[in-house]
């Protein structure tokens, strides 16, 4: 048995790795040992990331996959959350979360007959409801941000995300020493509709 270690943050601006420790530490308790670590900074809420997958993909029957909390591993809506548990299911991993208390005997080694199957509906009953929680949050702060830029712009006060001048002047350099827009995004890691502003600029400058 193999324990593998989740860590996800949704922004760039998050430490993924800043649960590392707690992680380490509740192995380390039970005399388990980490076998490797996967990190990313990707939303919660989105399928979309490829270091979970990775791990997913290098975990054999009976592997831990071992978070902070259910949100880290899932703040998805109620489909792509079945998707992600038919995964699981499928490679028989078992999920160890800090937040779910539950989930700790899964990591003490095989279990037998009545008591492994009462353990796993157990479980699995209240993942589900963890993850639910989680996408409700998830929903909920949107909705909320969603109303406070409402609000703003109603008063003209809303300004939207400031400008990456650092970026943007490179994309600028880029686009005018003619490197392709695929080779720039995937340089920058800018979005197309950003690249078309900024090339309209370049164009519209003078000289």
């Amino acid at each position: 048995m193999f324990v593998r270690a989740y860590l996800r943050a949704s922004t760039k601006d998050q430490d993924a790795s800043r649960a590392a420790d707690d992680l380490r530490r509740f192995a380390s308790e039970r005399g388990l040992h980490i076998a490797a670590s996967y990190t990313e900074n990707e939303s919660g809420a989105s399928l979309k990331r490829p270091e979970l997958f990775r791990l997913l993909s290098d975990c054999q029957p009976g592997d831990v996959l071992l978070v902070e909390q259910v949100d880290r591993l899932s703040r998805l809506n109620a489909e792509d959350w079945e998707q992600l548990k038919e995964e699981i299911r499928t490679r028989r991993v078992r999920v160890v979360a800090l937040d779910l208390p539950t989930s700790w005997a899964l990591a003490d080694g095989d279990k037998d007959g009545i008591h492994a199957r009462m353990l796993d509906a157990i479980n699995g009953m209240m993942l589900d409801m963890l993850a639910a929680i989680a996408r409700k949050d998830y929903e909920d702060r949107r909705r909320r941000q969603q109303q406070g830029i409402a609000k703003a712009k109603a008063k003209g006060a809303y300004r939207g995300r400031p400008e990456d001048t650092e970026r943007n002047a490179a994309i600028v350099s880029m686009l005018a020493s003619g490197q392709s827009w695929s080779r720039i995004m995937s340089a920058t890691g800018c979005s197309r509709s950003t690249l078309s502003r900024l090339s309209k600029r370049v164009k519209s400058s003078p000289g």
